[in-house]
């Protein structure tokens, strides 16, 4: 094992190198046995990553507090960013939480009917001691969810933990739906990697608390509202993930720095992953822009002009619909508009390559925040430190 120093303003951070094994897995039905070594890792306290059907997580034992904060030093995530905690058994939710009472047990019971195995992650009461307190950032509760993948699932009854996992990749980075993704951020940092290919949604879950019959989504993903809607009485949003929450509109945004990075300002920890800090962000600084299509063009297309007088490396995030309008350095399809689950499986491997080309600038279009469309547009405003022109 190796040492590594960062720079970070005047604080020196020593990062420990570890080797990071490789297992190559069938995604849709892994061998018995085949995942025994990465499973026997976790039970001795060590960080796997892993995929799930939304992106790749990497997992620690749950109950384990030094192996949780082995997570944290791999990602540099902020430490009162609470964890969600994957289980491959419902029974499991008797180790970890304590009952829910009334119309809210019932309705806690139905989207687990309903979702489970799947992108829904569900915030409830944790047991005293059940889990490491740095997965719970201090809260009260706990984020449990069952992800719908073989491999994750096999992972997890094999390692016989319930398995803290935010996303495999460097805080603030886009999410990783590729094993690839992974090494290029945490290779080094982390004990093994099981790559099971792609992942599917290409978002990562919903995140939702249940009150009584009413279901409040604290951070939109693979589950829309539209199909919580079809199982509780009343779907409500927190106010930092309902539609276009956090968008400034700003016509003079584009000469603004992105805030990318930067935390909001709270006064206590997050209920959930995804509430607080800014992230998912490429390396350029990122604007979208709203408004008609045609307006819409024009202005990326004036912006990508002075831009590149500047000798400024620009990139556009475009929809298959409008692409060839755009004459920038590099423009990337990240789906239809049509169909915009494309457009959710595609983005996160779309602001990693405008990563690997060098882009400096970027501008993004928008879509509907109908549907899947919201968990997009809540993932875009991110990655643009919430930075948008209205046209």
């Amino acid at each position: 094992m190796g040492q590594n120093k960062a720079e970070a303003g005047d604080t020196t951070l020593t990062i420990h190198l570890r080797k990071t094994l490789l297992w190559e897995v069938d995604s849709h039905d892994p061998r018995d046995g085949e995942l025994d070594e990465a499973a026997a890792m976790l039970r001795e306290g060590g960080t796997v990553a892993f995929p799930t059907e939304t992106v790749y997580g990497l997992g620690a034992d749950a109950r384990s507090t030094a192996a949780v904060e082995r997570i944290f030093e791999a990602k540099g995530r902020p430490s009162d960013n609470p964890l969600i905690v994957h289980i491959s058994d419902r029974k499991q939710l008797e180790e970890l939480t304590l009952p829910l009472e009334g119309e809210s047990a019932i309705l806690a019971d139905r989207l687990m009917d309903q979702f489970w195995p799947g992108p829904l992650t569900i915030v409830l009461p944790v047991k005293p001691g059940a889990v490491s307190p740095r997965v719970t950032a201090g809260l009260a509760t706990v984020a449990v969810r069952m992800p719908a993948h073989p491999v994750a699932l096999q992972l997890i009854a094999a390692s016989g933990c319930p398995l803290a996992a935010p996303s495999a990749n460097r805080s603030g980075r886009p999410s990783p739906t590729l094993a690839s993704h992974v090494r290029d951020d945490l290779s080094g940092l982390i004990d093994g990697i099981v790559d099971g290919g792609a992942a599917g949604v290409g978002l990562e879950s919903t995140v939702v608390e249940v009150d009584g019959d009413l279901v409040r989504i604290l951070r939109p993903g693979g589950v829309t509202a539209e199909a919580l809607r079809e199982v509780a009485a009343r779907v409500d949003y927190d106010a930092v993930a309902a539609p276009g929450a956090g968008i400034a509109a700003s016509a003079a945004a584009d000469a603004a720095p992105s805030a990318a990075g930067a935390p909001a300002v709270e006064a206590q920890a997050p209920r959930s992953p995804g509430m607080k800090y800014a992230h998912y962000a490429p390396q350029g600084l990122m604007h979208l822009v709203k408004g008609d299509a045609d307006a819409v063009s024009a202005y990326i297309e004036a912006e990508v002009g002075a831009a590149k007088a500047r000798g400024e490396r620009t990139g556009v995030l475009a929809f298959a619909e409008h692409a060839a309008r755009y004459d920038a350095d590099c423009v990337l399809v990240v789906g239809s508009l049509a169909q915009l689950e494309t457009a959710a499986h595609g983005l996160y491997n779309a602001l990693r390559e405008f990563d690997n080309r060098g882009v400096q600038r970027i501008w993004a279009e928008t879509c509907t925040e109908q549907g899947i469309g919201h968990a997009l547009m809540n993932r875009l405003s991110k990655a643009a430190g919430h930075a948008v022109v209205h046209v």
